[in-house]
């Protein structure tokens, strides 16, 4: 009863539904478009497969990790450095703004849910201005959910919403947005179990293209995304 409890918060947490304003945000891949390095499924596909595996497997899935495991051990401090790592590693203004934006938005509806306990978000509101992953590895950590579930839904989320984007903009059909979602969604497995065993010095948010795209979002003419 409890671990299926557990999975029903996870796909609460993995819902388009939760109102965080997840997708407002492309995280670079407007700009992709609209340069012309993504232009159909294959270089969606591509695009969002890259930065899956190199940025996300080394840097945000394993900080999302450890923020879990700092809930766990009722560390704040530690809570507090590995937030602060992440924070520093979204190396665009745009990236930078998302994950606080998104994480302000998380802890203000556990603020207003009556079946979170006052202690939890005692917690997270002595946080300044937390990230998103921060405040998702604490809420999923009360609500048992398993740290490898945890890494599950949140990838997931993060891929649901770029297939969601690239269907919006590129723009492509519900085929190809399915498509997309069932070939990448054979490497999260992988990719979770990189990022839990993957060493503190291993971990990198290096992805030029990516950066650049976000930089680049920022001055763009026209755009659908915040980012």
């Amino acid at each position: 009863m409890a671990n299926a409890l557990a999975l029903s918060r996870l796909l609460q947490l993995a819902s388009p539904l939760l109102p965080v304003g997840a997708y407002c945000y492309s995280q670079g891949l407007e700009w992709a478009i609209e340069s012309g390095e993504v232009k159909d499924v294959a270089s969606a596909q591509a695009w969002i497969s890259d930065s899956l595996q190199v940025y996300h497997a080394r840097f945000e899935l394993p900080v999302l990790y450890r923020l879990y495991q700092a809930w766990q051990a009722g560390d704040l401090a530690l809570v507090t450095e590995w937030d602060s790592f992440y924070q520093a590693g979204r190396d665009t203004a745009e990236g930078w703004a998302e994950t606080r934006q998104m994480g302000y938005s998380l802890r203000r509806l556990l603020s207003e849910l009556k079946e979170i306990p006052p202690e939890l978000v005692a917690q997270l509101n002595t946080l300044v201005s937390p990230a998103f992953p921060t405040v998702y590895a604490a809420i999923a950590h009360h609500w048992q959910i398993a740290p490898e579930q945890m890494l599950h839904g949140y990838a997931w989320g993060w891929l649901e919403n770029q297939a969601s984007a690239a269907m919006k903009a590129v723009p492509l059909g519900q085929v190809a947005g399915q498509t997309i979602l069932l070939t990448l969604g054979e490497c999260l497995p992988q990719v979770i179990e990189t990022a839990m065993q993957l060493p503190d010095d291993a971990m990198s948010n290096f992805n030029p293209l990516l950066s650049i795209a976000g930089c680049q979002h920022e001055t763009q003419y026209s755009r659908l995304f915040r980012s």
